[in-house]
């Protein structure tokens, strides 16, 4: 398991963490339910094979973390992953697992969606259940062989989005914003910078407003994109 970036927000408090499983294959389906199951602090309370009337579902279920199958036919899985991310009420984490293999455009298309990590479809029980804790906490992780693909795609360090990107951002906003790109959560940022920790939450709000993204994940992947935090300080 490799933890990808850090997300600014209280942990789940919960006990034990509500999981919902979206897999269409039901034998994995059926597998990945019980590797949760089993595993202490964790209680699976929705599981489906479809996207259909997902929303509705998870409303009822008010899972912490949503196990998301990105390979549902078409554009379903990016479609609900934006509803259950854009949805109002409790927080919800959501996980993409694919079985493409090193895709990187749908790994891009998932995080700019909302996901906050994508594991493989083959990965061990222990995996899954570590994946799922970790983005309940806050964090964006990624599992083999995900974890390369987003690595790369990350720090390539292209520079056609800086146009799109940077020119709305003060000096100050585009020095954390490449901070956020490294993976440092607000406090970080606050004792890099000296500031204090709610002017860092400010800036980060300003930050997401200016370049049109709704959380964290898709900003670090816009910065990248831009070229920030792609080089050590």
């Amino acid at each position: 398991m490799t933890t990808y970036a850090s997300v600014s927000h209280s942990p789940v408090s919960h006990s034990p963490l509500h999981v919902a499983v979206v897999e269409r294959n039901p034998l994995l389906r059926a597998g990945i339910c019980a590797a949760l199951t089993a595993a202490a602090g964790i209680e699976v309370v929705m599981d489906t094979g479809s996207a259909p009337g997902l929303g509705a579902l998870v409303g009822a279920a008010a899972p912490d973390v949503i196990l998301l199958d990105l390979d549902l036919p078409g554009s379903a899985a990016l479609e609900v992953c934006r509803e259950l991310v854009a949805g109002t009420g409790r927080r919800r984490a959501v996980l993409g697992m694919t079985g493409r293999g090193a895709d990187a455009a749908l790994v891009r298309s998932a995080l700019l969606a909302g996901v906050r990590g994508c594991l493989a479809k083959d990965s061990g029980g222990p995996e899954v259940v570590g994946a799922v804790h970790m983005v309940a906490r806050g964090l964006m992780v990624a599992g083999s062989p995900m974890d390369q693909v987003l690595s790369g795609l990350l720090t390539a360090g292209g520079r056609t989005a800086e146009r799109q990107v940077l020119p709305e951002l003060t000096r100050r906003e585009r020095e954390i914003l490449d901070l956020v790109a490294r993976g440092l959560d607000n406090r970080c940022i606050a004792r890099t910078l000296t500031l204090a920790d709610k002017t860092v939450r400010n800036h980060v709000s300003a930050v997401l407003g200016k370049i049109g993204v709704s959380s964290r994940g898709q900003a670090i992947v816009l910065a990248r994109e831009a070229g920030l935090g792609t080089s050590a300080r």
